[in-house]
């Protein structure tokens, strides 16, 4: 398996553990919170999904450098 495709799929595995993480533990709050969200301006939810790329993007850059 080539290097790359194998960083991803671990990247992608990563990203899944983390995503499970609060619906996991904490169930009911995370159910909140993705109800606080979808009643949310579709602006604001585009403002922290920009941010958290960017935010994935400099964690990337300061990895990689």
């Amino acid at each position: 398996m080539s290097e790359l495709l194998e960083s991803l799929l671990i990247a992608f595995g990563l990203m899944l553990i983390f995503e499970g993480i609060l619906p996991f533990l904490a169930p009911e709050q995370w159910r909140m919170l993705l109800q606080k969200v979808s009643r949310s301006p579709v602006a604001n939810i585009r403002v922290i999904g920009a941010a958290s790329m960017l935010f994935g993007l400099l964690i990337v850059i300061l990895v990689r450098n």
